[in-house]
């Protein structure tokens, strides 16, 4: 059995950070003790002077396999999650073939199973026409349904609304919703394109997919959901405007209305698009400062529940493409700890903070089981993090597959030391070529 014994490490778990030494063996937390462990089995790893917190959670990533394998793939890219600290990944279905169908989504289950790093789930994709394939969704072993409410990169948008109407009220599993309204964006494109051409700049993108392309879909979707009583998530969230839609007075778990903010909207500004161009182009758009500013306002008073990626490679040739042909999204996985741990060093949010919204939140909205909490009894997905140490992006240690990051020159002042995935140790300050993942499951 494999046994390990973590000492003297702060741990930062369920709002308190405390000196305490973990034990695991095979994959759970057998103990957690703020008094120490006299005598442990195993091996020992003194953690003094770092961090020890639950894996983080990554609700929405493309890992782009199958069919896009060119661009990443659930191999590098579930590496690269782990160096940054995401010991789970929930997929999205816009590859090729498209996920719509309970056997590719199975297909998918194996080569996680095969290929995989770290823990996997994926969404089950919808269209305007698979309905009955989506009531067949097993709510115990799949994370949910996504809905495509503006087009984004792959051709999955589901825009008849008694189809969503359908899905809306026959789905008994959580739905997520990319959301933009289509015909204000085709529009509001067409004209820039007469305006400017195929090679639009980056900084228009924000103009084109506006605020309000943004409210109206996610204003219908949250009208849908209460019309009846739908388990919906709303992925990234961009605008102030949105923000209304969300409540803070009740705890996540009696929501049946939930939302995610992306790390990347949480950094950027449309003011970045000046040196960064397309290599920020992503669905919704980075806007300006003004929405930042509220995004940050609403992650810390609890309208925002959860910090996820859109982890999203593309090639660098097809991002220094015109902007029209340049396709949308960015890689972040590798990075998005250690880049909220910044804003911690910065006083924008507290340690407990992250940890709640990147480990213990995405656990409680999915109803994941026995994940993204340090407790005796759950899975020992744990990261040693260890602050006060600079490290720096470069070409050298990007593990993506696309090979670039838009952070590339950032320097980080946390390093992520070690990465156990159900009790295994898979980075060391290096892959380990050791690994444990598992289909996650939830509790339902």
């Amino acid at each position: 059995m494999n046994k390990s014994l973590i000492r003297n490490a702060r741990v930062i778990n369920e709002g308190e950070i405390y000196h305490a030494d973990v034990q695991i063996e095979a994959q759970f937390i057998t103990r957690v003790e703020r008094n120490g462990i006299s005598s442990g089995q195993g091996k020992e790893i003194d953690a003094a002077g770092s961090f020890l917190i639950p894996g983080v959670i990554d609700d929405q990533v493309h890992f782009r396999e199958p069919g896009l394998t060119h661009k990443a793939e659930i191999y590098t890219e579930s590496r690269a999650a782990l160096a940054g600290g995401v010991t789970s990944f929930m997929e999205m279905p816009n590859v090729i073939p498209k996920t719509t169908t309970i056997e590719r989504l199975e297909e998918k289950m194996e080569i996680g199973a095969a290929r995989s790093a770290v823990n996997y789930s994926f969404f089950m994709g919808t269209t305007n026409d698979n309905l009955e394939e989506l009531k067949k969704v097993n709510p115990l072993n799949t994370c949910g349904v996504k809905i495509f409410m503006g087009s984004s990169t792959g051709d999955m948008l589901v825009d008849d609304e008694a189809v969503l109407d359908k899905i809306f009220s026959q789905i008994p599993i959580l739905i997520a919703t990319h959301c933009e309204n289509e015909t204000r964006v085709k529009e509001r494109l067409a004209e820039w394109v007469q305006k400017y051409g195929e090679d639009i700049p980056a900084a228009e993108h924000a103009r084109i997919r506006d605020e309000e392309a943004c409210l109206l879909s996610s204003s219908f979707a949250r009208d849908m959901a209460m019309k009846h009583n739908t388990r919906l998530h709303i992925l990234h969230i961009t605008t102030e405007e949105e923000l209304k839609l969300f409540r803070n007075d009740i705890p996540l778990a009696q929501k049946r209305i939930t939302s995610e903010v992306c790390a990347h909207h949480l950094h950027f500004t449309a003011d970045d698009y000046a040196t960064l161009g397309n290599f920020i182009k992503c669905n919704p758009a980075i806007k300006d400062a003004r929405h930042k500013q509220a995004l940050w306002q609403a992650l810390l008073d609890d309208r925002l529940d959860i910090i996820a990626t859109d982890h999203a490679p593309h090639t660098l040739q097809e991002k220094q493409s015109p902007y029209t042909q340049s396709p949308s999204g960015l890689p972040l996985v590798q990075h998005s700890l250690q880049l909220m741990l910044n804003y911690v060093s910065q006083g924008k949010i507290s340690y407990e903070k992250v940890i709640d919204k990147m480990c213990h939140k995405p656990a409680e909205c999915f109803q994941i089981d026995r994940r993204g909490y340090i407790r005796e009894g759950y899975y020992a997905d744990l990261v040693l993090v260890k602050p006060n140490t600079h490290c720096k992006v470069s070409d050298q240690n990007i593990l993506y597959k696309c090979g670039w990051s838009p952070l590339n020159g950032m320097e980080f002042n946390h390093s992520i030391e070690k990465v156990w995935v159900n009790g295994t140790l898979g980075w060391d300050g290096r892959l380990t070529e050791h690994y444990n993942p598992m289909r996650l499951a939830f509790n339902r």
